[in-house]
């Protein structure tokens, strides 16, 4: 998205919630999800074609079922066994007939057209066995926007229900992997978080690797080869600008920001080691806060800002660590069989996700930030590089199965009992997920 399709988008979606003059938002709905419960049962939902003249409309309510659906905390219930057919979503459904075929939450909606070009957005979520509504909102945009207007309902859909923001309206950046093994081209690529919008950021003649999402605007910084020397750059999504972070030297990995967006934390290897290091991105100056015969890597911040989690083969092999943000306090956490590595905090600060290798297998799973409560989510043949959903109940990852020519994007919930395939028109791996958009 350029500069100035944003500040369009900026200036003409519009949130106008609760729209209370026709229909007042019940103190408390029968319907909700309670998430925290680990494996929830999907809520029957029957998300009905909103009312448009050109068939936009159902586009836009498909597009909402199936988020909703690929959460795994929505059942949507097929179209087929609709009684009532919405044709004004100002009035009042007949309840009875939502209640016949167990749809316990109801989505209508409308899309129209105003003079000046725009869509106009509009949807209501009725509790049917209560009766009531318990939300309406409407949205402004310009057209081609209308699937971004499908996630952010679906969003609103979600927090109403679950208590919780949602993770639609959100992009991925990744590496898209083409051509045979052999002579393989790595591209940064961006999509919404659904596998739609896919577009190239940076064209086939370098390698780019570790790509990662700034977590308080949209920015990446990722490494590339570029000239065959390693540098880790900056990439302004809006404007297409770049820079390079630093010229340092030695190899450069897994570049990630700071919780505020301000700094960047990396490993840099020197001497046969690699230590960790901050950067300051306005004053580009550099703080080591490791130092040991070792390679210690990957390492990613506490969204307080207060703790780092890292990798690090000082033990023998690799483990993780945590310290704090000024490189004191480094202690290790995990101790289970194998080795672990790629770990990320999640942004509700609760779990760090890793990958671990063990048993020929490598598992993507979770543990609390002292290292107890260890939790794999999935394994296969090769599972690494896992990813947070900025509400911190989803996990994006990348797989490669054996004999696979490449390898995909998969997406898993924190039971672990709703994994995904994200189809892309490429391989892909090194997923980065950002925070919601604006």
């Amino acid at each position: 998205m350029d500069l100035m399709m944003k500040l369009n988008l900026l200036r003409t979606l519009m949130v106008i919630i609760g729209m209370a003059g026709a229909f007042a938002t019940p103190a408390s709905a029968v319907v909700e999800i309670n998430i925290n419960k680990g494996n929830v049962e999907p809520l029957p939902i029957a998300i009905t074609d909103f009312v448009s003249g050109d068939g936009i409309g159902a586009k836009i309510s498909a597009v909402v079922e199936a988020d909703l659906k690929r959460s795994g905390l929505f059942a949507p219930i097929n179209r087929a066994a609709f009684i009532e057919k919405i044709s004004n979503p100002d009035q009042a459904p007949r309840f009875e007939d939502w209640k016949v075929v167990n749809a316990q939450a109801l989505v209508v909606g409308r899309i129209s057209k105003e003079g000046d070009g725009r869509l106009r957005a509009e949807f209501r979520l009725w509790d049917t066995f209560a009766g009531q509504q318990m939300t309406g909102q409407q949205f402004f945009t310009q057209p081609e926007n209308w699937r971004r207007v499908a996630h952010i309902i679906a969003d609103a859909i979600y927090e109403r229900i679950t208590g919780e923001k949602g993770y639609f309206d959100t992009r991925v950046v990744f590496v898209s992997e083409s051509g045979p093994k052999t002579d393989r081209k790595r591209q940064l690529a961006i999509m919404d978080q659904d596998g739609e919008n896919v577009r190239m950021l940076t064209g086939s003649k370098d390698i780019v690797l570790t790509p990662r999402f700034s977590p308080s605007r949209q920015e990446v910084t990722y490494m590339s080869f570029e000239g065959q020397q390693p540098r880790v750059y900056l990439l302004q999504l809006e404007t297409g600008q770049r820079e390079v972070v630093g010229n340092f030297p030695g190899m450069t990995f897994s570049p990630r920001f700071s919780p505020d967006g301000q700094r960047v934390i990396m490993s840099l290897q020197q001497d046969g080691n690699a230590n960790i290091y901050t950067m300051d991105l306005r004053s580009r100056t550099t703080t080591r806060l490791t130092s040991t015969a070792a390679i210690d890597t990957s390492p990613s911040y506490s969204p307080d800002a207060a703790r780092i989690v890292f990798e690090s083969d000082r033990g023998g092999r690799q483990q993780l660590y945590v310290m704090n943000a000024d490189g004191s306090g480094q202690q290790r956490i995990s101790f289970g069989d194998g080795s672990y590595s790629t770990p990320v905090w999640s942004p509700r600060g609760d779990l760090i996700a890793f990958t671990k290798q063990s048993g020929g297998k490598f598992s993507i799973g979770v543990m609390k930030p002292d290292g107890s409560g260890e939790r794999i989510l999935t394994s296969g043949f090769h599972n690494e590089g896992p990813t947070w959903a900025p509400n911190g109940r989803v996990l994006m990852f990348f797989r490669q199965n054996a004999g696979a020519g490449g390898p995909q994007l998969y997406s898993i919930d924190l039971t672990g009992y709703n994994e995904q395939l994200v189809k892309t028109p490429t391989y892909a791996s090194d997923p980065a997920w950002s925070p919601l958009l604006e």
